[in-house]
């Protein structure tokens, strides 16, 4: 897998408006790393599974760390729906740029519109006739 930059477009620079730093990127690629080195041993699969299973787990316990105790049930279902739609979001992302990487049809972003608003043209938005007066 490629390594993450921050010379990315904008687009996938941020998630919900927020810049992500440097430093931010020296983390992915050093997890990058990890996994890829993991994968060649126990298959692609297999570590996906396993990066997913970590990070929720990681991630429930940055939820519990951070929550006050009285406050976790009634916080809960508002942190499954932030977690899963970002998620989804950065899955998005990831789909629609290393789609076009690679030169693969990965069909209709669920960012679409939003890639439009921005004049972002990518995958099947590339060949979309500009709107005119919009």
């Amino acid at each position: 897998m490629a390594e993450e930059t921050n010379t990315q477009p904008a687009a996938e620079q941020q998630a919900g408006g927020q810049q992500f730093p440097p430093q931010f990127f020296e983390c992915v690629n050093e997890y990058l790393e990890l996994t890829n080195k993991q994968s060649q041993k126990y298959g692609d699969k297999n570590i996906s599974l396993a990066a997913l299973f970590a990070s929720a787990r990681f991630n429930a316990h940055v939820f519990l760390a951070n929550v006050k105790p009285i406050a976790a049930a009634e916080e809960r279902t508002a942190f499954l729906d932030y977690m899963s739609t970002m998620y989804r979001r950065m899955l998005n992302e990831h789909l629609d740029g290393m789609g076009e990487e690679r030169g693969i049809d990965v069909g209709d972003s669920e960012l679409a519109d939003e890639y439009k608003a921005a004049g972002v043209k990518i995958g099947r938005l590339k060949d979309a006739p500009a709107a005119a007066n919009e």
